[in-house]
């Protein structure tokens, strides 16, 4: 891309900050939960007429805008997530959460408004585009997965999308910096329901009864071993119990307890190994004390893995916008989720963060934090390295078609 035209982006972005900042402090004060975002709905659709975007609804709450370029070409992805957290926001700002228990702790907020300044870039420089973006404000990234639905009703044809790209916000990196990751970036994530059932007897009579909460204790220890003894230390897993409900007196014996928790891996087959020896060890570790176990289940996201070819223009377009120095290439993937996997699961993608961190402006605690806070100048930064995106994917697949002819 010529110089030109980024400096074109870069100032667009900064003009349009205070925009930015309106649009992400009315989103923070009304947040709504996975599936819920109704009024964020309609705002988005709100924001893309204003534009002048055509638009439809998506998975329920969702919205894809699409813009077409001055001349036919390839067709790219931006995505956005839409829905909040039930938290309680602890900040005392003017643009605080106004519903109680409910806070955009995740920065999803920050996420559609860098994607509707993107639009608004991208729209004014529609004679500068050939193919056509793709606009995915994506609901329930935090519950059921948004990204899965969306799909399934479409997104990605008609026409058919090559590339997608997305961002999330870190309070880790300054705001005015984003960071890259190659290859794997987040985990898999699966629940194990663990039911652990033995026989009620009276506490004061133990060995006429079979204690299931001691046969849980038994089970949950048991199952540390499963990532330190059978999963090769060079490869990651984690395997967590985080509830733990059973018994009905001090003075009975537990017949049932149940347990619940998290496994989250980056390989397959690190994940169908984990998977296979948290139900062996529970059964048959439940078995030996004369109890027995069931283990359920439930699958989450995939693993988000990058492609690197878009990464490395996610780079470059980082360093022509912020400076090299302004770009961080991490060596380590996060154990966390995030359903984007689904999208780069079908086609090409990258997805990297944005800065948000000022300790001046007491923007340093994580996401999901009740006083989590953005420093909103990273709003800019956010919008024009998602139009710069677009646009250079744009431009590659036009140069490389040329240069096919």
């Amino acid at each position: 891309m010529k110089a030109p035209l980024t400096g074109q982006i870069w100032q667009q972005a900064q003009e349009l900050l205070p925009w930015l900042t309106q649009v992400r402090r009315d989103f923070h004060q009304y947040p709504e939960l996975g599936m819920e975002e109704f009024r964020t709905q309609e705002q988005i659709i709100r924001y893309l007429e204003e534009i002048g975007i055509p638009y439809c609804k998506s998975a329920g709450t969702g919205v894809v805008g699409v813009i077409e370029g001055a001349a036919p070409g390839a067709v790219v992805a931006l995505r956005g997530d839409m829905d909040a957290l039930p938290i309680h926001e602890q900040n005392d700002t003017l643009y605080r959460s106004q519903v109680p228990g409910k806070m955009h702790a995740c920065g999803h907020d920050a996420h559609m408004t860098c994607l509707l300044g993107a639009a608004r870039i991208l729209n004014a420089l529609r004679g500068e585009l050939s193919g056509v973006v793709k606009l995915f404000f994506q609901p329930a990234e935090e519950t059921v997965g948004g990204a899965l639905p969306m799909i399934r009703e479409g997104v990605l044809d008609n026409p058919r999308v090559e590339a997608v790209f997305g961002l999330h916000v870190s309070a880790d990196l300054p705001a005015g910096k984003i960071a890259v990751k190659y290859g794997q970036m987040n985990a898999a994530s699966d629940d194990a329901h663990i039911t652990v059932r033995g026989e009620n007897g009276h506490g004061a009579y133990p060995h006429k009864g079979r204690d299931a909460i001691v046969i849980a204790a038994h089970v949950i220890t048991a199952l540390q071993t499963v990532v330190s003894r059978n999963v090769d230390p060079r490869e990651a897993a984690v395997v967590t119990i985080g509830m733990i409900a059973g018994g009905t007196a001090p003075n009975i014996l537990a017949q049932e307890v149940k347990l619940t928790g998290t496994i989250r891996t980056l390989d397959k087959n690190v994940r169908a190994l984990v998977k296979e020896r948290v139900r062996e060890v529970a059964e048959l570790t439940a078995r030996s004390l004369g109890g027995s176990a069931q283990v359920e289940f439930a699958e989450g996201y995939t693993s988000l893995i990058n492609d690197k070819e878009l990464v490395d223009q996610v780079k470059r377009c980082g360093e022509a916008l912020l400076g090299s120095g302004n770009v961080r290439v991490n060596d380590f993937p996060m154990m966390g989720v995030e359903d984007f996997a689904f999208f780069a699961e079908q086609v090409p993608g990258a997805f990297y963060h944005l800065g948000v961190r000022n300790e001046e402006k007491d923007c340093i605690y994580p996401v999901h934090h009740p006083r989590f806070d953005i420093d909103e100048r990273s709003l800019a930064v956010g919008a024009a390295m998602q139009a710069y995106n677009a646009i250079a994917f744009l431009q590659e697949r036009a140069l490389r078609s040329q240069a096919e002819k």
